[in-house]
């Protein structure tokens, strides 16, 4: 069952992340270009985040009423369009533009691909499952900035167009061929699975029938009074504060590392890639641990924690930049190795259009963090030219994750008692 869904959605999750974290790469020669500061940069990487969030929950309830084949095949068709269409901008308001429609046509995939995946995976694969497809936006940092980078060298003022034209032409390409594939592909229930035996098939319904039954004992399997939980929303504010770091890291780092060592695009792209690596092999592992523990929460807080701790080390540490590199690739792997671990959490206590709403909420709140923390670095760095502030800015957010994630009455071994205190009642 892994290898007949997980390879399509890691492909198209690792597009999906390269085509909107690519603007990070871009500035390097985008930014002098277009005439953009970095307040202007940082608004205009974080704005796509706006369309992603007003029409995140309406894209999820399309893909429930819809199915997962058709819907999210027009999600990767489309969004492959608008990241080309990026590549011809001409101003910084064409950009802005472009990056809000991108983030309006992407909405709906992340948590889309978590539900599919619930729909397919019982709770004691599942944390693995989600590990494996998340890696990819990592992945796609990892392998995308070296890549990025060759682009942007190689194919510099090829037919007229600068180099960072022609990585959103190349890098948007393939989300296209995707869409098209995933068409084909993808197929919508267990119940339809050719590729599954009889009693394999007959299984995996109970099996999974078994559990959401389960999670609307203690939840609900309503799309409407999912978006009405109190722990839904907390959940979501979790996300955001651990999305305030991840995303500050991950859209700055390159001018990072070419303000602290003055690189050329190449090395950036190679030694940029090195704290998502780290964060990929963490997220894995510690998914991995997690499910065969069964245990959830200090899977969750102990490495937001280090991360946290980390991030600070690294602004104290910015006049040292070897070190302070070393605190960011721990800070990496410890806010990263945390979201396969998060997203298994909803499941526990949502179902069918329940956890379509709720994921697609909690996602949709943690995406403003998208746009919150680009433009935060923006403004900081407008009054102090240095990234130490940011990094302790990023190090208090995530602080907030971690206390978040230790003491949140969310369903596992010790606080199933606390569910109906907090909203939960079936």
């Amino acid at each position: 069952m892994t290898w007949s869904i997980v390879p399509l959605l890691f492909a198209g999750w690792f597009v999906n992340y390269l085509d909107r974290a690519n603007i990070g790469f871009a500035a390097l020669q985008m930014n002098q270009e277009l005439g953009m500061g970095p307040e202007m940069f940082g608004f205009a990487a974080g704005i796509f985040y706006l369309g992603y969030i007003l029409f995140e929950v309406p894209s999820n309830l399309m893909m429930h009423r819809f199915g997962a084949r058709k819907w999210l095949a027009r999600i990767m068709f489309t969004w492959g369009l608008v990241a080309i269409a990026i590549a011809f901008a001409q101003t910084p308001t064409q950009l802005v533009v472009g990056r809000i429609l991108l983030g309006v046509v992407e909405a709906g995939f992340f948590p889309s691909v978590l539900y599919y995946l619930a729909s397919w995976f019982p709770a004691k694969y599942l944390g693995k499952a989600i590990g494996q497809v998340f890696s990819a936006n990592i992945i796609a940092l990892v392998i995308g900035f070296p890549i990025s980078g060759l682009i942007m060298s190689a194919s510099h003022e090829v037919a007229g167009l600068s180099g960072w034209r022609w990585m959103m032409i190349i890098e948007g390409a393939p989300a296209v061929v995707l869409g098209v594939i995933a068409f084909f592909y993808i197929v919508d229930t267990p119940a339809k699975a050719k590729w599954l035996s009889g009693p394999e098939r007959d299984w995996l319904i109970q099996a999974l029938a078994a559990e959401h039954k389960a999670a609307e004992k203690v939840g609900t399997s309503s799309f409407k009074k999912a978006l009405l939980t109190p722990l839904v929303w907390m959940l979501g504010i979790t996300y955001f504060c651990m999305g305030v770091g991840f995303f500050g890291v991950s859209t700055w780092l390159p001018q990072v590392l070419k303000q602290m060592t003055h690189m050329s695009i190449i090395e950036i792209g190679l030694t940029g890639a090195i704290p998502f690596l780290l964060g990929a092999i963490a997220m894995i592992l510690n998914g991995k641990h997690s499910d065969q523990t069964g245990e959830r929460r200090w899977h969750l807080a102990v490495p937001m924690g280090i991360g946290a701790i980390s991030l600070a080390a690294s602004g104290l540490t910015s006049s040292m930049p070897l070190l302070s590199f070393v605190f960011i690739c721990i800070a990496a792997a410890g806010i990263i190795g945390t979201f396969g671990v998060f997203w298994t959490l909803p499941a526990t206590f949502l179902s069918g259009a329940g956890a379509a709403g709720g994921m697609a909420l909690i996602n949709a709140i943690s995406g403003l963090a998208g746009f919150f923390a680009p433009w935060l670095i923006g403004v900081i760095r407008g009054h102090t030219p240095d990234f130490t502030m940011s990094l302790y800015a990023l190090a208090i957010a995530v602080v907030g994750a971690t206390l978040l994630g230790a003491f949140l009455p969310y369903p596992d071994s010790g606080k199933r008692a606390l569910i109906k205190e907090v909203g939960l009642e079936a």
